[in-house]
């Protein structure tokens, strides 16, 4: 994509304005005292006041956790928040709308908007700008705003004598000072960098220069409100540092932990879906899931190649991943991933011929299992064994969940499928992976089908591959197959052992 010319951003800023301006009718009609009684009754209702004086930001119903997230602003002057909304959930927006109503009732009087540079923060504090200077129904109900000699785009102040200031990070915060008033709003938007979260020594310079330098241009004795807007983009940036001293860490995902989408009056599934399959699995859990999966340091690539006939398979199962269990749901913030995968050996080597993986309902992890049960049949594989993780913490789920799906599944179907369930007590996830795979990886040994290699279902397996390390929250595929091999391998060593009954014989001498 060509980037914009000036004139072409001058032309979509000046069609911004306009927006705003058309979106603000007034009532020339209204009296003065019909006018005082409107704004008061607006005043005591934040969710009002910015439905109205913002009709063309507020134009999807809020969720609770807006409306509680605006509770807490206003009604604590003194305060520090971390906003992890992720993208499309209007977390800037908010923030906006929330600043405006403090500063338009005379609660907030100095304000800094910071961001990684200075002219990301210039961008991030135009909108507000531009709001003061078009906003009809502001300039009726509060008065002209724009002030002369003190309006610049990276700093202004209004007639009213709240100013607005721009700054970038690591610029001194000297001068912030507008007549007595110290700035008492701190907005910190889009701080970390991708560059910059691959050097854990620049996020700390950063954090030491907020937290020394820009927080103490604050005054003691005035309360001040700090609102970070950012995701979770890497294991060390800002967001999470900054989040030790907060007074709240609000994330908020894209999606709930049973998969639904947490702003659905705005964002549907299909709106969500579209958005999520034109990027990778790890691009969607860094921005949309606050969850961002590094480069793994245990695989650094997947072995693709051709799998040999299912017949020819010396072992050849189906193994079943149905995370999560009753006792540990939601407990990573969000939903984890269910798995299948159908797992063959062959002359010393693995074979991955097909996988299912997905943020998934336990209906379709059923169906899942029956479409693995079918390509096993159409591969005429004359035993089909299907093995499921079971282990203490899953055993309720199974029992009470899986399996009447199983039965329900199968009289729709008309065939039921035995299912063998993995009871192995096993250790940590990503030890199990290591210990299992690497070895067998390392020497090539583990063979994923080349011609599956673009397909929706293998693309997620591979980001998940290349991402396992003992700090990853999402290996579900790997453990997959971690389970599926060890079966095989345990069917194997059982099959070379024997045991040879010898009959007593009785010596004489």
């Amino acid at each position: 994509m060509a980037k914009k010319t000036n004139k072409q951003y001058l032309e979509d800023w000046s069609t911004f304005r306009e927006n705003i301006s058309k979106a603000t009718p007034i009532d020339l009609n209204e009296t003065a005292t019909e006018k005082l009684k409107r704004v008061t009754q607006l005043e005591k209702d934040t969710e009002k006041w910015f439905k109205y004086y913002f009709p063309n930001f507020y134009y999807a119903e809020p969720m609770p956790f807006h409306i509680k997230a605006t509770k807490r602003i206003i009604s604590n002057p003194e305060f520090y928040e971390i906003r992890a909304w992720s993208r499309e959930l209007s977390k800037s927006g908010r923030t906006m709308m929330e600043t405006l109503y403090l500063a338009m009732t005379g609660k907030k009087k100095n304000v800094l908007m910071v961001s990684s540079t200075y002219d990301n923060a210039e961008r991030l504090l135009l909108p507000y700008k531009a709001i003061l200077e078009k906003n009809n129904r502001l300039i009726n109900d509060y008065g002209v705003q724009e002030s002369i000699g003190q309006w610049e785009a990276g700093e202004f102040v209004t007639k009213k004598g709240v100013a607005f200031r721009a700054l970038g990070a690591g610029q001194s915060p000297r001068g912030t000072r507008k007549d007595e008033v110290r700035p008492d709003t701190i907005l910190i938007d889009d701080i970390d960098t991708d560059e910059e979260c691959r050097n854990p020594e620049r996020i700390k310079q950063k954090v030491k220069w907020i937290e020394e330098a820009l927080i103490p241009t604050r005054s003691i004795s005035n309360p001040l409100l700090i609102i970070v807007c950012g995701n979770v983009i890497a294991k060390y940036c800002c967001v999470t540092e900054l989040a030790k001293r907060a007074d709240k860490f609000d994330i908020i995902n894209i999606r709930d932990k049973n998969g639904k989408s947490t702003w659905p009056t705005k964002n549907t599934e299909e709106m969500i879906d579209r958005a999520l399959k034109n990027i990778s699995f790890n691009a969607a859990q860094k921005e949309y899931f606050n969850n961002p999966i590094a480069e793994g340091d245990t695989f650094k690539e997947i072995n693709y190649g051709k799998c040999p006939p299912m017949k020819q398979c010396e072992e050849i199962l189906v193994y079943a991943d149905p995370s999560t269990s009753n006792k540990d749901k939601g407990k990573s913030g969000s939903a984890s991933t269910k798995a299948v995968g159908i797992i063959g050996f062959c002359k010393g080597k693995y074979y991955v011929y097909r996988v299912w993986i997905d943020i998934a309902s336990n209906a379709t992890f059923v169906n899942w299992l029956f479409e693995a049960y079918q390509v096993l049949h159409e591969n005429k594989i004359d035993v089909k064994r299907i093995y499921i993780e079971n282990n203490t913490l899953q055993d309720p789920f199974y029992e009470q969940v899986i399996l009447p799906l199983v039965y329900k599944t199968s009289e729709q179907k008309g065939y039921f499928i035995s299912i063998n369930p993995d009871s192995r007590k096993k250790p940590d996830k990503f030890y199990r992976i290591e210990g299992t795979l690497e070895p067998i990886h390392r020497m090539g040994n583990l063979i994923f089908n080349e011609e599956l290699k673009n397909e929706t279902n293998m693309s997620r397996m591979e980001d998940q591959w290349l991402g396992v390390s003992s700090n990853s929250k999402t290996m579900d595929g790997p453990d997959m197959i971690e389970g599926g091999v060890w079966i095989i391998q345990d069917r194997r060593v059982k099959k070379r052992t024997t045991y040879v009954v010898c009959k007593r014989v009785s010596h004489k001498y």
